[in-house]
Formats: structure tokens, sequence, C-alpha cells
């Protein structure tokens, strides 16, 4: 019996990776495999894939900047026609930090995945790049030919040479496909409110920030700078759903795999071509969950921009992907999440 064709999905522990998973399994025949070792994850993700898909999924627990570890699990494997590589630090103060956690981790991971691809003959490659490419942009909406700036953190500097890594690697091999996906801000969890975003330390991104103050585990939030060039003064982002993030990816894939790609390497931002401040998210969440958040207005935090926000037509042109979600539905999935994970924990 022939085995599936199979997708590889490293950090398929992580928020994006696991929705992700998720829509392969429902939108595709494909086998789908993961790697993670659980640096900002947890192994009950995988339980949680499961209820909502009746799909085990098989991951290997692998620091993907050792490529001894990944000869030495992943040799065997032989169907992998695809590669999604999520697996990277994300934080972007955590990087300002400790710069050289950040360039370690995310380009020798990526270095190593790739070698396995050119090893393995494994010629479709999807990118988790990031918006944060863009920095303090003086255009806006930006677009896929917008001049990126000097990075504004190493965070964004290690998606810039992550991109430059795998155009080079592609034009290099020219029977290998990639598509570099630029993420804005993805937010909201899984419509059965089983799984979500769940960082394992305090959390950076927003939302779980605004859905842990409002059941008090965050006794007071703080908004990073109250004086920018801005209609209310706090930073502008373009809020997208996990799950408009994780369809776009399955969209990527049948892309080149359906060689309907115009060139080796293609790049699409991904967001809903909306700019929403952060007070805005914030009275969003407000509004559908009835709660009064505490908050305070504090500082500007280093590595932030003032605005960005995507021109997004490209992506709905080639891909054919359209998101779906408004920043009311992101706000009332991820208040769900919350609220499922109060009741689980009790």
């Amino acid at each position: 019996m022939t085995k599936p064709a199979t997708i590889l999905v490293t950090g398929g522990a992580g928020y994006i990776g696991s929705q992700t998973i998720i829509e392969l399994i429902k939108q595709t025949s494909y086998s789908v495999i993961s790697v993670d070792n659980y640096s900002n994850s947890s192994e009950k993700t995988f339980d949680r894939i499961e209820s909502i898909t009746g799909k085990k999924i098989k991951n290997y627990e692998i620091d993907l900047c050792n490529k001894e570890e990944i000869n030495h699990q992943l040799s065997g494997l032989t169907e992998i026609i695809g590669v999604i590589h999520f697996a990277a630090f994300k934080s972007v103060p955590e990087s300002v930090a400790d710069s050289l956690l950040y360039y370690h981790n995310n380009i020798a991971s990526l270095v190593n995945i790739l070698k396995f691809c050119k090893e393995k003959n494994i010629p479709n490659f999807i990118f988790s790049s990031s918006c944060s490419v863009y920095g303090n942009s003086d255009e806006l909406p930006v677009t896929e030919k917008t001049v990126l700036p000097k990075a504004e953190s190493p965070y964004a500097h290690t998606k810039q040479i992550g991109e430059d890594m795998v155009r080079a690697f592609s034009k290099s091999n020219s029977n290998f496909n990639s598509v570099l996906l630029r993420y804005f801000n993805p937010v909201g969890a899984d419509q059965s409110a089983l799984i979500g975003e769940l960082p394992l330390g305090p959390p950076s991104s927003l939302v779980p920030i605004i859905t842990r103050t409002a059941v008090g585990i965050i006794e007071q939030m703080q908004v990073h700078g109250s004086d920018y060039n801005t209609r209310d003064g706090s930073c502008i982002r373009d809020y997208i759903h996990v799950s408009d993030i994780a369809s776009a990816h399955i969209n990527a894939l049948n892309y080149i795999l359906d060689k309907k790609n115009k060139t080796n390497v293609s790049l699409f931002n991904l967001g809903t071509g909306k700019g929403i401040t952060v007070l805005e998210a914030i009275h969003s969440f407000e509004k559908i969950s009835g709660v009064k958040l505490n908050y305070k207005i504090g500082a500007r935090r280093s590595g932030d921009v003032a605005a960005i926000y995507s021109d997004n037509h490209l992506a709905k042109q080639e891909l054919k992907w359209e998101p779906k979600f408004n920043i009311n539905e992101m706000m009332l999935t991820a208040w769900k999440w919350q609220l499922h994970l109060q009741e689980e924990n009790k």
C-alpha cells in the first residue's frame, strides 16, 4: 500500500503551527508530522488537535539547531513532499534583551532545515516570515514591493535574513519552490475554543495580555506608548485571525504543488489590510466580552514600530485567499479560548 504524501510542520505545537495542522487535516489528504521541542509550547497541544480533528499527530521532539539530532530522528522519512517552517523565537522585547539567542535559534534552525530539504530532495517550502521586516515604513499600507529598511529589532532582522537565505537557496536549487509569507498580527483562537494562543511564559502579544487581564491573571495591563503619530496615540497593527493565517498556508502549499507559481520564490503579505490601534483593540474586546479592562498608559517599548498594516491584494489574487474574520470576531474567539482555559484549570 502506497504511503500518503507527507507535509512536515516545524513548530507544530506552536500557536500558528497547530492551527495550520488542523487546517491541513480538514482541507487536504496529506499525512502530517510535526517537529517541536516544546521550547515555547506544550505536548498537550497534540491532544487538543486530536480532540478537534480525531487525528493523532506524530511529533519529533528535536532542537532544529542540532543537525545531528535531525539526521538521527528524521533520516528514515522518505515521503515528505513539503515543509512548512514555523519554528522560531518570536518575541520582539526578548530579542532586544537577548539578541544572540534569537540570531542563533532562528538562523541556525533555518540553515539546518534547508540542508535537510536538500539532502531529502524535498522540493516545496513555506517560510514563516513577519510584517516586522517592514520596520517603520514610510509607505502605508506596505506591499510586497516596499523597500525594507533597517530592522527595528533582532527578531525582525532574523526574518529579513531568513527570507534572504530562502531566496538564495531557491536560486541555487532550481527544482526547489518556496513561498515567503509575511504575517501581520495573528490573534484569536479556533472556533471550537479548544485550542489557541498559550505562551509558556508571560505573554508579549497584545491579545493574550488582554484576555489574561480580563480574568485577573494579569492585574493591570500596560499600553506601550500614547504619543505615536496615530489617530489615538497608540500603535497601529493589522490584526488577523489565526485560522485565516492557517488557511493561507494551505493555499500557498497548493499554489506551488499545482505549479501555479510564476517563479520558484513567491512572497505574500498575510493581513486584513486594515490598521487597528491598540486602544481600538482594547475597546473591541470590552464590547464583545462586557468586561472593563484594567489598563494604564505607559512608555514606548523598545523595538516597536508606530504603525504597520498590509496591502493584501497579491495574496487574494494569486493564492485565491480571503480573510474572513473581523476584529470583534477575533476577540470573541480569543475570549472563548481564555474562558475554556479557566474551566480546564479549575
